[in-house]
């Protein structure tokens, strides 16, 4: 495998992050994701970016995993928490270490930031898999729930 290049994805990533969200949704929770709806929101990213930033890895020029990162604001730190979110890597680069290497990409970024102070991210209970990668790059089960409210869908 050629040498893996993480950085910012850029406006050209769009639809291969959205592909990447609606096989990952697929893969995890076997939910359809509307495509329309999708790349709004993708684009929304880039549009606003107090909504966050993606993540991507590259090999050989072809973008084969990504992520999220959102902000909390943390009164109690008075700092900003970043929100790892959105993560996928292809099903056949998947094993090879680039979550770890996006996840050190980010941990660098967040140790020259002051305002920045921690890393989060949510999983599935039962996605054990994840969280053993999780639980290898030194992250650990934090000492709460998610609880969450959606709002029902209307029809348009």
């Amino acid at each position: 495998m050629s040498t893996p290049f993480i950085r910012r994805a850029t406006r050209a990533d769009i639809l291969t992050i959205v592909g990447f969200n609606q096989a990952m949704a697929m893969e995890t929770e076997n939910i359809a994701l509307d495509t329309s709806t999708l790349i709004k929101g993708v684009e929304s990213v880039f549009e606003n970016p107090q909504n966050g930033f993606y993540i991507v890895c590259e090999i050989e020029g072809s973008v084969k995993a990504c992520l999220m990162i959102t902000y909390e604001w943390s009164d109690w730190r008075n700092g900003f928490f970043w929100w790892i979110q959105s993560v996928f890597v292809e099903k056949d680069f998947r094993q090879r270490g680039l979550y770890k290497l996006m996840y050190t990409f980010i941990k660098t970024q967040i140790e020259k930031d002051e305002e920045i102070v921690g890393l989060r991210l949510y999983v599935d209970d039962d996605n054990l898999k994840a969280q053993s990668v999780y639980n290898k790059t030194g992250m650990k089960k934090a000492n709460y729930q998610l609880f969450e409210y959606t709002k029902p869908k209307t029809n348009e």
